[in-house]
């Protein structure tokens, strides 16, 4: 399958980068500093240079796909920055008007109707003391998610950390799903979804 990939060279991204050329997959990645990924060198990768908050930029690397993952972060954790949910809806227009549906996106488990799932330290310290401003752009970016035309699926992992892919996780919307996940397996998960309609115009928490 074709796919785009943005925020490719965050932890998360380098592994949805990673897995998806281990799967077959013919990778365009999105990066604005492409030095990023010259380690992953292979004969189905294609490196886009460019801004995501740049429309022609981002049409560029959408353009001829047949389905885009994200794994973008808040750049900064400044009031009013909205790069995130810019850059997003710069992906969502990009992709209505080249007609590709399929869109995988990463958030963070606490948002939306996910609200204080991650539990009473980080919804009532740690988000207002320290991610007031990210977690408000992620609230944008799923509202713009899913009031789309596309066949989006927003997956809401947990605590990231850097360890092993295992496999072994829990998911979907059980308020009891809460806790640490690598950001291997949110890639995993990620990328089984690209022709899964389990969680087709739904969110899924995920932890283990």
């Amino acid at each position: 399958m074709k796919i785009a990939i943005f925020g490719s060279t965050g932890g998360t991204g380098r592994e949805l980068v990673k897995q998806a050329l281990e799967l077959g997959h013919e990778v365009t990645a999105f990066a604005r500093s492409p030095e990023k990924l010259d380690d992953l060198k292979h004969k189905n990768i294609r490196i886009v240079k460019g801004d995501v908050v740049n429309y022609a930029d981002v049409e560029k690397a959408v353009a001829g796909q047949e389905a885009v993952l994200s794994a973008l972060g808040s750049p900064t954790l400044k009031a009013g920055d909205r790069t995130l949910s810019d850059g997003t809806k710069n992906i969502i227009e990009a992709m209505e008007a080249d007609g590709v549906k399929r869109f995988v996106c990463e958030t963070s488990l606490g948002v939306g109707d996910s609200h204080g799932q991650p539990g009473f330290i980080f919804t009532q310290i740690v988000i207002p003391l320290f991610l007031k401003n990210a977690f408000a752009d992620k609230e944008i970016q799923e509202k713009d998610i899913k009031e789309s035309n596309l066949d989006w699926i927003i997956v809401r992992p947990g605590g990231l950390t850097n360890g092993e892919k295992t496999g072994a996780y829990r998911h979907g919307s059980d308020k009891d799903i809460s806790g640490r996940i690598s950001r291997a397996d949110v890639a995993e998960f990620m990328l089984k979804h690209l022709d899964s309609d389990e969680y087709l115009h739904k969110t899924s928490a995920i932890c283990y």
